[in-house]
């Protein structure tokens, strides 16, 4: 199994670039693990509408280019499912079931993801009820993607 996740901008803070290698490397014991950081089109502060759709179909078009066409795709996304963790881990292990060799999560900047994103997704994922950051999205995830193979391997993980 390989893990990608292709998020949109970087990681700017110190404390959440340790704690996404943290989990990058806890993750390496079940999974390959990669992170593809697609640069975030600069908006002023005053964009319209129009700007903010032109930016995101940009930015859609960079994410296209870096997915595995073999590989299932979650987008992280406001209008996704709300999972538990131990329904997150049971995806993971239907996804393996059902041929897949790869899992690629999709997030976007903070104006959300392009309209062809759906498109590619198999799915749709949400993080949480709450507005977080899109850089805070990442790390929440790692975790939730390592307790997910904690629980599948049937390891002890604190609740």
């Amino acid at each position: 199994m390989k893990i990608t996740i292709i998020a949109v901008g970087n990681l700017k803070e110190q404390f959440l670039k340790e704690c996404s290698m943290e989990y990058q490397k806890r993750i390496s014991k079940f999974s390959r693990m990669e992170i593809i950081e697609i640069p975030e089109e600069k908006l002023s502060e005053k964009a319209s509408q129009k700007n903010i759709l032109d930016c995101l179909e940009k930015e859609e078009e960079k994410i296209k280019s870096k997915v595995n066409p073999s590989s299932f795709v979650i987008e992280l996304s406001l209008e996704g499912s709300e999972l538990t963790s131990e329904e997150f881990s049971s995806m993971i292990e239907k996804i393996t079931v059902d041929g897949y060799s790869s899992i690629t999560f999709i997030i976007g900047s903070s104006h959300g993801l392009g309209k062809g994103i759906k498109d590619i997704a198999n799915y749709r994922l949400k993080i949480s009820k709450m507005t977080f950051p899109h850089q805070l999205a990442r790390v929440i995830l790692l975790e939730q993607i390592y307790r997910g193979f904690k629980i599948l391997n049937g390891e002890p993980y604190h609740k």
